[in-house]
């Protein structure tokens, strides 16, 4: 794979982007729209196993606030990452979001997006077109 982003210390750890190309909005269930873009793209992953793919977005595309948490994770293969929540009333925040606020040089196609998981948000792809 000519376009995979390999890792140089483990080359078969790596992934691949590829443009959407529709029109993507993020929302709670039953709540808000959180996300809105034509700039999404699909992130495929494959190392110890093969990753379910990522769909990620410009944070610029965000249309709500979201709060910075402090936990933070490490990949190998990206950086490091940060955690994002929105609110969440009496249960207080919790995990929506993650991003990689400074990626590793050779990842550097991933800075500025962010994912919501999917098991916490509805994840629409549409024609692109205007606000529907």
């Amino acid at each position: 794979m000519e376009d995979a982003i390999r890792r140089p210390d483990a080359p078969d750890h790596f992934m691949v982007l590829k443009p959407i190309g529709k029109r993507v909005v993020v929302r709670l269930p039953g709540g808000p729209k959180l996300a809105d873009t034509i700039k999404a793209i699909r992130l495929m992953e494959a190392g110890r196993t093969l990753y379910d793919p990522v769909v990620y977005l410009p944070m610029d595309d965000v249309s709500v606030p979201l709060t910075r948490q402090e936990n933070s994770t490490f990949c190998p293969l990206k950086g490091d990452a940060s955690y994002f929540s929105l609110e969440n009333g009496e249960d207080g925040p919790s995990d929506l979001a993650w991003t990689y606020d400074a990626p590793f040089d050779f990842s550097q196609e991933i800075k500025g997006l962010i994912a919501f998981y999917p098991d916490k948000v509805i994840i629409e792809e549409h024609p692109k077109s205007p606000e529907t």
